[in-house]
């Protein structure tokens, strides 16, 4: 399959078994829930009566001290008791998909985005200094909306000059995933990056 070098006007061969692969919305949608459930942190956990340390014994006996009934010492209104209605890290669901369902979602959305025209293949991508003026001038003429640029080795002056930008990420080959490529409105990638992408999606 051939596609054109945006920046140079030449067409350049790219594989059909990645760029040309047929449109799966259920494992792009599968490929997405895995994504964000791997990289769910879930550090929220609060204990409640039952989990938190101290004895079940009842305190002091239920009546003639003059103190107001306690059953336990981890009661929620005691210091050091448990949390009334504790929260805990959410459980999404496992769901698991294995590599070859995963590289196909991956195959399906880079495919669909350059059907659509949503994937920009440059020969190079050089910035000669860390300026973000120079950067966002040289976007602009490209494309425009929340762009994603894809590497296959990150740049210092790249890194540096996109960090102001809001709407413009920066990653290698290797950090590909299925929401940053969803989330993008264009995609700038450069020949070296789809020859990495072919040899590491084939």
């Amino acid at each position: 399959m051939k596609v054109i070098l945006s920046d140079i006007k030449e067409y350049t061969d790219v594989l059909d078994c990645v760029f040309n692969y047929k449109f799966n919305l259920d494992l792009i949608n599968q490929s997405l829930f895995y994504y964000i459930n791997s990289i769910h942190k879930g550090t929220k956990s609060q204990k409640n009566r039952s989990e938190v340390s101290g004895s079940g014994k009842k305190p002091w006996r239920q009546k003639g001290t003059g103190r107001a009934r306690a059953g336990s010492i981890r009661s929620p209104i005691w210091r050091s008791g448990g949390v009334s209605f504790a929260t805990n890290s959410k459980n999404l669901g496992i769901i698991k998909i294995n590599k070859k369902m995963y590289k196909g979602a991956i195959k399906s959305i880079l495919s669909e985005l350059l059907r659509k025209k949503r994937l920009i293949i440059l020969k190079d991508f050089i910035i000669n200094s860390f300026k973000t003026k120079d950067l966002s001038k040289k976007l602009n003429s490209i494309c425009s909306g929340k762009i994603l640029i894809i590497v296959n080795k990150l740049d210092r002056n790249l890194l540096l000059s996109s960090n102001n930008l809001i709407k413009v990420d920066v990653i290698e080959v290797v950090q590909i995933n299925p929401v940053s490529l969803m989330k993008a409105d264009n995609i700038i990638v450069t020949i070296d990056a789809i020859r990495k992408i072919e040899e590491k999606y084939l």
